[in-house]
């Protein structure tokens, strides 16, 4: 098994008296990382998938768990999104039981669990999102040489777990991703009712990677109206399948605010969804496709600090800015490494970045690692 970064963290945080919960999309991981954690007999599994756990807990009280849990020291709830106010819930097992047992859940939709949690659960709980694998956790499994060596397979079929250990099949895999479990808990929210709608939306989405995104467009190329579009794209951020970069502005002449880029999670998933699996050589998008990887790769690590993308009206661009105590990182992503980069000097001489990077298909492990493997 490849081991995973959140392993040694929610193994520090056992015992802490506090409820651990964990978000992630579909086949990223979650289930195999707990058991690799708390895979003992101490430890009660319930999965909020089955409908006999969901009933146990309709009518759940303090007491009547008193003897589910009896002798355990991990409760592990998983798919906890599918137990009806399962906030309510986790907060009376947590008030109840918390000093005695480590509570554990985790949901797959996390728009749908962290709404139903966060109050509830406010002052008891330490919160996690996991991502599908990331390049250091490769890195660490089987060293740098090999990774490195993967980069063009990862660029076509990504990171997730199942795709990653059966490379044979990875096409297939990721397909059935998308197909069954992509949209699976999106469209179980009342009013999510134009699935075709959805995937148009999604790739619309990946053939505008690396580009700013109009809603207006969106709309049209859809055919639906604003409103409809940001409440998808909310959504399909909410579930950890695309994450937005917005502008950067401090209102200097001509630079752009309030516009956005979208970028997946996966590039696999990308791929899949426009079903384009074409070998490097053969595309007309790998800039844009390797600018997702790298942007993907460090929002994987850095999704709590502030990050955004810097363009004018002119037409100069900064890929991409990392902002954190009052000091800016900047890097731009290319390619080819032939291709000469440099920021833009307006940029430059306006905000004065502490750090400038870039990146290329001969140096990319060397900010990835930096950064993932730091925080």
């Amino acid at each position: 098994m490849i081991e995973r970064y959140l392993e040694k963290v929610i193994g520090q945080r056992t015992g802490s008296g506090k409820a651990i919960v964990i978000f992630g999309a579909r086949q990223v991981g979650k289930t195999t990382l707990l058991k690799a954690i708390f895979g003992n007999n101490e430890a009660l599994w319930l999965n909020g998938d089955e409908e006999e756990v969901r009933i146990a807990f309709e009518n759940m009280s303090a007491a009547s768990f008193a003897a589910v849990i009896a002798g355990r020291k991990i409760l592990v709830i998983d798919e906890a999104q599918r137990i009806t106010d399962i906030g309510l819930k986790l907060k009376l097992l947590q008030d109840n039981y918390g000093h005695k047992i480590q509570i554990v859940a985790t949901g797959s939709s996390s728009f749908d669990l962290a709404n139903k949690v966060n109050e509830p659960l406010t002052g008891r709980k330490w919160e996690y999102r996991m991502y599908p694998l990331s390049f250091a956790e490769m890195v660490a499994n089987h060293g740098l040489v090999e990774e490195r060596a993967n980069l063009e397979n990862r660029l076509l079929y990504g990171y997730y777990p199942d795709v990653v250990m059966h490379p044979e099949s990875a096409r297939e895999r990721l397909n059935q991703l998308v197909s069954d479990n992509l949209y699976k808990d999106i469209l179980s929210l009342d009013g999510i009712n134009k699935p075709t709608k959805l995937e148009k939306l999604l790739q619309a989405l990946a053939f505008q990677i690396g580009s700013q995104v109009s809603i207006n467009e969106l709309s049209n190329l859809v055919d639906l109206d604003n409103r409809t579009v940001e409440k998808y794209l909310s959504l399909l951020e909410q579930s950890l399948v695309i994450f937005r970069l917005p502008s950067f502005s401090r209102n200097l002449r001509h630079e752009l605010s309030a516009s956005n880029k979208y970028y997946f999670y996966d590039v696999g998933v990308r791929n899949a969804v426009i079903d384009d699996f074409r070998t490097m050589g053969l595309r007309q998008d790998i800039g844009h496709l390797f600018e997702n990887f790298i942007i993907a790769e460090l929002q994987k690590s850095l999704e709590k600090r502030r990050q955004y993308f810097w363009r004018t009206s002119q037409q100069q661009e900064v890929d991409y800015l990392m902002e954190s105590d009052g000091e800016i990182m900047a890097l731009e992503v290319k390619w080819n490494d032939k291709r000469a980069a440099r920021l833009p000097k307006t940029f430059v001489e306006n905000y004065k970045p502490s750090e400038v990077n870039y990146v290329n298909r001969e140096n990319y492990h060397e900010i990835l690692l930096k950064y993932q493997t730091k925080v």
